[in-house]
């Protein structure tokens, strides 16, 4: 019974000798890694509240400024956990070579999106166009409605709803028709060679010069630009507000074909003689 009790005091003290042994090897880790993970995680909120006051005073556009935001958060956080693990003597080579591994694998599997997710941040520095700008691209001609991190939105004109990725979009031709304020029109007019050209040219300027809508400056000019096969064809020119150039474009197309018609100007149309030999006759 003695013996016993003697075994068991001899454990106790060996376990409370090795735990005062731990607590002093160990304890000052854990206390320097608690203050500096206590310490860290206020500095992490810092930096990154500073991040989105300087974003939002530059105006990056808030889908790519709340993807950085994100970004920035998780890997501060996770550089701080690495930090502390090692303080406390985890070792943490054998993990951060499994990460890179995964990372590795996880971006040869998804090289597309990878892709698109440059594209979108690309998109979303340089703004080549904005929310609201009408822009022509991958052959469709809409609004943009939404700019994500790996597609974007476009409403088309007849109410389609277009998504392109962003991959595609970065790496082709973009017309935006929205990011000037005003626009040139283009019209050719053709008329018959026995037309007074000099009547025909002050008909379209008239015409072109009393819409409200043309601006002055530059001002409307029209010129006699080729002699076709049936016709001689002017050219004319003009400056509008970009919103109205449509509407000028159709209302001057109705309003030159009742000036010609009421000033007796022909617009002639493609026409072939054809001459009929009966056989064995000249």
């Amino acid at each position: 019974m003695e013996a016993d009790l003697q075994n068991i005091t001899d454990s106790t003290a060996e376990v409370a000798a090795t735990m005062i042994e731990m607590s002093l090897l160990y304890g000052p880790r854990a206390l320097l890694a608690l203050l500096t993970l206590l310490i860290g995680l206020r500095l992490v909120n810092h930096v990154v509240g500073l991040m989105v006051r300087g974003m939002e005073a530059r105006k990056v556009e808030p889908t790519l400024a709340g993807f950085l935001r994100n970004l920035a958060n998780i890997g501060l956080k996770a550089l701080l956990l690495l930090s502390v693990a090692s303080m406390i003597g985890i070792e943490t080579t054998s993990f951060i070579a499994v990460l890179a591994a995964a990372g590795l694998a996880i971006g040869l599997a998804l090289q597309g999106s990878l892709a698109n997710f440059a594209g979108g941040v690309l998109i979303l520095i340089f703004r080549p166009f904005r929310v609201g700008e009408v822009i022509d691209a991958q052959g469709f001609l809409g609004s943009v409605r939404e700019i994500q991190i790996f597609h974007t939105v476009i409403k088309t004109f007849d109410n389609r709803t277009i998504i392109i990725p962003n991959g595609a979009l970065s790496n082709d031709k973009i017309t935006n028709l929205s990011r000037e304020s005003t626009r040139r029109v283009e019209w050719t007019f053709g008329v018959s060679y026995s037309d007074d050209i000099r009547k025909v040219k002050d008909i379209i300027l008239e015409q072109i010069g009393s819409d409200e809508r043309v601006l002055s400056e530059p001002a409307p000019t029209c010129v006699l630009a080729e002699f076709g096969d049936s016709s001689v064809n002017f050219m004319a020119r003009a400056w509008v507000n970009a919103a109205d150039l449509w509407p000028v474009f159709w209302d001057m197309n109705e309003r030159m074909k009742l000036a010609f018609d009421a000033a007796d100007v022909t617009i002639p149309f493609p026409q072939r003689d054809v001459h009929l030999f009966e056989a064995g006759k000249d």
